[in-house]
């Protein structure tokens, strides 16, 4: 970065050459004007009133206007003549916490920057210092034909300096504040917390110029000659507040939504709705009041799945069961033979299958009896 001033701080008896860099740049637009029929650029001349002929830049000096209209001559001889002694020097004159500095002095940042190796030492040495001390340098400096007045602090592993405007250039707030007393509840104070609860914290990083974006869109748009439609533009607030209560609790809930809470809270809310077990119980009872009373079997295989069985014993038990609750309820006999016939069969399948994997150790007249086992309790 260029700098726009060289010079030193001095800092007691000690002296640190830095040079003076801009810390801020505008990025506004600025326009031309220009003339309406044809388009043609208007420029400013100097021209003198006496004589009305343009006057060029080396010809044109500084004057003071008296009260009374008269002109004052001076000289940059003059002002150079006068004792200025921070006229290449920043003289630090006191050190305070940084809380005492009205920021209604705040004025433009700079950079300074360390001017050449000898003044790396003393410059990191005062950046030390004011980090330590959590303090600011309160400091006297010469910029442009004047004498300011500016604040060094440390920004990052840099020394920042702003330009604060001197105590008497900062106006009273006379006849500012609201000249009727006011009171104010508590119930509204409550609100306006919440709304800046809500609001919450920002990134400032993430802060940027709309309108300039919106300048920027629109004159690209014009110089390739597209149409420019006219945006949405939003309705200025009335000057009245009717009801200061409902405006809190309008803005608290337009502040959530923006952020996507209120979407979430209105989700969660509906969610908790759907979940009404009464409904659900209705909803069961229909079902069993559909279901027709002459399926024995499916209630069954309704027992035996809720159970969960997971070995070939359960399964049989569940299977027995059944066998039995649909001997009782059928009235033939032709029914009770031809369940006992499936009953013994899965039996023998199930000792069967038990029999291979245990590798044929179990003896053949154990399966018999199994199976005859079930055929006299089927019959029973």
């Amino acid at each position: 970065m260029r700098s726009i001033w060289n010079g030193a701080i001095s800092f007691g008896l000690v002296s640190i050459p830095i040079k003076l860099v801009n810390a801020t740049e505008n990025h506004s637009i600025h326009f031309r004007q220009i003339h309406l029929a044809d388009g043609g650029r208007i420029r400013y001349r100097k021209v003198c009133e006496l004589d009305e002929e343009e006057v060029s830049g080396g010809e044109i000096g500084k004057a003071y206007e008296d009260a009374d209209g008269t002109m004052i001559p001076i000289t940059d001889e003059d002002l150079a003549q006068l004792p200025l002694p921070t006229a290449k020097t920043i003289e630090i004159v006191a050190f305070v916490p940084a809380d005492e500095i009205d920021p209604l002095q705040l004025d433009t940042a700079y950079y300074l920057s360390a001017n050449g190796v000898p003044a790396a030492k003393p410059y990191t040495l005062l950046r030390e210092a004011l980090k330590r001390s959590n303090k600011v340098a309160v400091a006297k400096f010469a910029l442009r034909g004047r004498e300011r007045l500016g604040m060094l602090r440390v920004v990052d592993d840099v020394i920042a300096m702003h330009g604060l405007l001197w105590p008497d250039e900062i106006r009273a707030p006379e006849g500012v504040a609201p000249e009727s007393d006011v009171t104010v509840r508590d119930a509204e104070l409550d609100l306006a917390d919440a709304l800046m609860d809500t609001l919450g914290e920002v990134d400032m990083d993430s802060l940027h110029d709309d309108y300039r974006e919106a300048v920027e869109e629109l004159i690209a748009a014009k110089a390739s000659g597209e149409a420019v439609e006219p945006s949405e533009s939003q309705e200025p607030g009335g000057g009245k507040v009717i009801d200061l209560i409902a405006a809190l609790e309008s803005s608290v809930r337009a502040a959530k939504k923006s952020r996507g809470e209120g979407e979430d809270e209105e989700a969660g809310a509906e969610g908790d709705m759907a979940e009404v077990h009464p409904i659900k119980k209705k909803a069961a009872k229909k079902s069993a009041a559909a279901r027709p009373k002459s399926t024995p079997k499916e209630t069954g295989a309704k027992k035996s799945t809720a159970s969960g069985s997971s070995t070939a014993g359960k399964t049989t038990q569940a299977q027995r069961k059944t066998t039995s609750s649909s001997a009782k309820r059928t009235s033939g006999r032709s029914t009770t033979k031809s369940t006992a016939k499936s009953t013994a069969k899965s039996t023998a399948r199930t000792a069967t299958k038990s029999t291979a994997e245990s590798g044929g150790k179990t003896p053949a007249k154990s399966t018999k009896k199994t199976a005859s086992g079930s055929r006299g309790r089927a019959s029973a």
